[in-house]
């Protein structure tokens, strides 16, 4: 691989511009990391380009073009696309390139392989909230990425939520997790909600306390570093509405069935993966 050098501030590329991209692309611009004018997103239409347009962003409909004005390259394309957009790029890699996929279930040893050898490439878990900066994402990376493209990538990704390095063999358990969890705990959401309505609140009232519920309660786990078992003791007294509501719970297997939701979401991960 040829080098090319990158002067001047930091340019990334977006190979792929949905939602996920959208809401990276916005972070990083919100959060003063990189400039709009920057950032330069591909796509095969103009469909998505719109919304890097109206954030200032360049846009463009060639792959190729990304790769050469970018150094920091991220691919957000469908995962079954992946490959073959990995393939169109291949000759235009550079040993200057940090190569990013957020694509779900395309491991790093597939990137590798259809990329010239030493190619620098890492593979990122978000979640939805990176849509509202408040993400939940792993990465794990290749063969040739080293401590400075992990710590680049993290501090990057930081704009858009929280972000931690985990081996490969744990981003299915994220997609489990965390990918599939706001799901889950939408489902939960809606629930307490229901629980609400049913003994006579308002509905829109009972959706906005249930979420604000969820989100206070996440940010003392999180600013606290508590255990959530040390928070739903503080919250139980003796004989009191919590402890029987608990119970209420456990009667109905909800730690169960949020295991075997995990379980299973991780495990059809592992197998789209094959």
């Amino acid at each position: 691989m040829a080098a090319a050098a990158e002067t001047g501030p930091r340019r990334v590329g977006f190979v792929g511009a949905g939602r996920m991209a959208e809401a990276i692309a916005q972070g990083l611009i919100r959060a003063g990391k990189v400039e709009a004018q920057y950032v330069l997103a591909s796509a095969p239409t103009d469909r998505n380009l719109c919304h890097f347009r109206a954030l200032g962003c360049r846009t463009t409909h060639s792959n190729h073009e990304v790769l050469q004005s970018c150094s920091l390259v991220i691919f957000a394309t469908k995962p079954h696309v992946l490959p073959a957009v990995l393939a169109e790029v291949a000759p235009v890699v550079t040993t200057e390139h940090i190569l990013v996929s957020v694509a779900a279930g395309v491991p790093l040893s597939t990137m590798e392989e259809l990329l010239p050898p030493g190619a620098r490439v890492l593979r990122v878990s978000p979640n939805l909230p990176c849509v509202v900066q408040e993400g939940a994402m792993v990465l794990a990376r290749g063969r040739h990425a080293g401590n400075s493209e992990a710590e680049l990538l993290q501090t990057l990704l930081e704009a858009c939520g929280q972000c931690e390095e985990v081996p490969e063999a744990q981003v299915d358990t994220h997609t489990g997790l965390s990918g599939s969890g706001v799901a889950f705990v939408c489902a939960f959401s809606e629930a307490l909600a229901e629980g609400a309505i049913k003994m006579g609140m308002p509905s829109g009232l009972a959706y906005r306390i249930a979420a604000q519920t969820l989100l206070g309660t996440a940010k003392m786990l999180l600013q606290k570093g508590q255990h959530p078992a040390q928070l739903r003791t503080d919250v139980c007294t003796p004989g009191g509405t919590t402890i029987y509501g608990l119970h209420a719970l456990e009667q109905g297997g909800l730690r169960a069935a949020a295991m075997s939701a995990v379980e299973a979401a991780t495990r059809r991960a592992k197998e789209m993966r094959k």
